[in-house]
Order: C-alpha cells, then structure tokens, then sequence
C-alpha cells in the first residue's frame, strides 16, 4: 500500500534522520510513503492575514499536486502538516480564494485530497495494539518524554489531529513500543521556532527549559514530531561533547524511535547527525521478544 507522501525541504536536509527513519518504518509496517515527484517547498509558514492569497500559493501547488497522485498525502514534518493542513481547510472555506490561486497557478485545485501526519496513520489506520504486536524489541525500562510543540495540534478547529492541551497520540506510541511515557510541564511550550535564526539566546532560553522540565521528571529521552523543535533542542546542549556531563537529554524523532523498536538495522534509525548522539542508550535499551 503506497501513500503519497510530502517529505519537504527540513527532510531532504538537515532532517534526512527523520526521513530516514520514517520511510524505514513506514515499510517495514507495510505502509510505504512514496515521495510526491517534482514537489516544492509548502512556504514553512502559515499566513496570519486570512485574505494573503499569495502565501498560499505554494501550499495549493502541494495540495495539486498530492491530488493527482490520491486522495491523501502524508507528511511528517509538523511544520509542513501544519501549512499543508491549514490551506486545506482554508481552500475548503473560502471557495473565492480556491479560484482566485486555482486561476493564477493556471493549475486545478478541487480540494478532492486529505492531509494527514504519519502519526494519524499509525493511530487510524494501523492501530496501536497492532503496532505493538510488530515491536521484536521492546524499549522496556525506557523513561520517554513526548513533546508536541506548537504547530502539531494548533489551532484544532482546523487541525484536529488530537486534544491540543491533553494530547496523548505520542504518548500512546511511546507504551506501544514498549517504553514509559513521561508526562512534564513543558510538553506543549514554546521551543523559540524560527527565533533561533533572529534571536537565538530566546531560542535557547525557551529550548533550555524544555529540555530541563524533561530531565527533572526523570526522562531519558525526548521524543518530537517536528524538525525545528529537534534541532532547537538538540543543538544547544552540543557544548557537552555529545553526552559527557550526564545533564544532557537525547532527542528523537518519533520514527528512530520506532525504528529501534521494531528492529530495523542501525542505518535505518537515522541518527548520525544528532548533537547528543542517542545510540549509546538505545544500543543498551530493549529486548528482543
């Protein structure tokens, strides 16, 4: 079964990891993304004007082109989820706007597909008691924070991806690989996004506090959904020397999570680029069934 499939421009770069990682998983699931051809980036962001016709033009030439190739496309970045999501709703409202982008792209857009993340395929489609009947080793002992960031769940009236003050679809991913979720206060604030290329001591601060709520409710390591919430994360704690102090906090995708668990082999986790390499856990971490 090939699902359309929108990695966007953070994947094909500096998150190649969660592709990686993602596709891996994706397969070996019987659930294989196949890349959209001849894509474009989405526009990373969504517009704060309601009538800004222009900045949706390059999310609806996404959206026409996912149309051609089904009635769904996939995304793993929360970021793209995000824009690909809320344009999708916004086309569905404002059938003026659909024409207005539809007659200057000189492409048809008929709103006919569906945006979903990865993680409601998982939920939706696969189940949770059937991913965890897949798992050949369990990441038991494992202390998991799940951190949602921002733009994932908000805003749920045009999102609807799960309770965006109680969410709970990493946490239910986390038992289903076996390991423990841990609940802490920062799951849901603010990493600084784009501030980090503007104003990075923000960044940092808001990325810090993250990353110490973690760590103080004992998380071992923390797992995301979004590649600018990875990086903020990660690259600030790259001072330590990838791990030396004992402070630091690995961070991961969701997928290398998943990747580990279901016992794909190493190139697949994705993990060569992480700040604070989380191999070493993981290569101690899990039994096989």
């Amino acid at each position: 079964m090939g699902i359309p499939y929108y990695p966007g421009c953070t994947l094909s770069t500096k998150g190649h990891g969660y592709d990686v990682s993602g596709r891996a998983v994706a397969k070996a699931l019987g659930m294989e993304l196949v890349e959209l051809p001849e894509w474009q980036c989405c526009g990373a962001t969504f517009p704060l004007a309601t009538d800004d016709s222009m900045a949706l033009i390059a999310p609806t030439r996404v959206l026409q082109q996912a149309e051609r190739e089904g009635e769904e496309v996939a995304a793993l970045c929360a970021i793209c989820y995000h824009v690909l999501k809320r344009t999708q709703t916004a086309l569905e409202r404002d059938q003026e706007m659909l024409e207005r982008i539809n007659w200057f792209t000189e492409q048809e857009y008929h709103g006919n597909v569906r945006v979903v993340h990865f993680l409601e395929l998982l939920r939706d489609r696969l189940g949770w008691e059937a991913l965890a009947e897949r798992v050949t080793r369990p990441l038991k002992g494992l202390r998991a924070a799940p951190y949602y960031g921002c733009l994932l769940l908000r805003p749920y009236d045009e999102i609807h991806l799960d309770d965006p003050e109680a969410p709970t679809i990493l946490h239910d991913l986390v038992r289903a690989l076996g390991a423990e979720p841990v609940d802490f206060p920062y799951n849901l604030e603010c990493c600084g996004s784009y501030l980090t290329v503007k104003e990075p001591e923000i960044s940092k601060r808001l990325s810090g506090d993250i990353v110490t709520s973690a760590r103080e409710e004992g998380a071992q390591v923390i797992v995301t959904a979004c590649p600018l919430c990875h990086f903020n994360l990660d690259y600030p704690q790259r001072g330590t020397g990838g791990g030396r102090t004992g402070d630091e906090v690995p961070i991961v995708y969701f997928t290398q999570l998943m990747a580990v668990a279901l016992g794909l082999p190493e190139e697949d986790w994705g993990m060569d680029n992480h700040y604070v390499d989380p191999r070493a856990l993981f290569k101690t971490t899990g039994n096989e069934k």
